[in-house]
């Protein structure tokens, strides 16, 4: 009885082997499946970072209509740069470059940066006369300034954390030429325009928000979403006559993270 139990009942050891490969089998199939999500993953990162032609594509037709209106352009460029400001995070975490590879990622958003924050903004410059009579093509100053900038094999240090240069936030900048041109001189807006056309091919860093240190890392963030509502409401509160007081204080983020960057730099020496 005891052979022939030995027969009918698998050994212990057998038992053991087949739970083994049983697992294993169950292991490559999540296996498979977790690697076909990540790559699939990987390539929405990319669709993410190519639907900035979108809102760049309706901003650009709102400043070819007779009666622009600046603050729809700002919106539209408000969306890339919500766009710009996630899909790089998220591209290190899906690790595109492995798991995406027939697509540059690096490509496309400096093709979609480039228009949305230095060509089109610009153009809006000179569309709605916000600098001197006559001096309104000088922005093509700082389109080739930031064509340079981009172009340059340092102009971002992914390992350092930093830009090289003025980092072309033109998109952000044009904000405030449209108030200084209206409520102070469009003077103001054209010296601050060239010089910081002569700061984006200079030889000096800044920080690189989405890549700020840990000490750095809250107040950047913080204080960037405040500074961006501030933005909102200078847009809100008829502009481009805008409050100038809140104009005036909203320059305190960009002035803390002119110094940030010094600190930060410094610190790499």
């Amino acid at each position: 009885m005891d052979q022939l139990n030995l027969f009918r009942h698998p050994k212990p050891r057998q038992d053991a082997w087949r739970g083994f490969f049983r697992a294993a089998r169950v292991n490559l199939s999540k296996l498979r499946r977790g690697k076909y999500f990540v790559a699939r993953a990987a390539y929405l990162v990319h669709l993410l970072t190519a639907s900035g032609i979108v809102p760049a594509a309706l901003a650009m037709h709102e400043m070819l209509q007779p009666d622009c209106d600046p603050r729809i352009v700002f919106a539209c460029l408000l969306v890339t740069t919500l766009i710009d400001s996630v899909d790089g995070p998220l591209a290190r975490r899906f690790e595109v470059k492995r798991n995406a590879p027939s697509l540059d990622g690096r490509v496309i958003d400096d093709l979609l940066d480039y228009l949305t924050f230095a060509f089109i903004p610009l153009m809006l410059i000179w569309r709605m006369d916000w600098l001197p009579s006559r001096l309104g093509f000088t922005v093509m100053i700082a389109m080739g300034a930031s064509l340079l900038g981009f172009a340059h094999r340092e102009a971002k240090s992914e390992s350092r954390g930093v830009f090289r240069g003025f980092p072309s936030y033109w998109n952000l900048y044009s904000i405030y030429a449209g108030i200084f041109s209206t409520q102070v001189s469009p003077w103001l807006t054209a010296i601050t325009l060239w010089g910081l056309s002569v700061l984006t091919v200079s030889p000096v860093w800044v920080l690189y928000p989405n890549l700020a240190p840990k000490r750095f890392k809250g107040a950047i963030f913080i204080g960037g979403m405040l500074w961006t509502l501030c933005l909102i409401a200078m847009l809100l509160m008829d502009y481009p006559r805008s409050p100038l007081w809140l104009v005036y204080g909203s320059l305190a983020y960009p002035l803390y993270y002119v110094i940030v960057s010094v600190v930060h730099v410094r610190s790499m020496k």
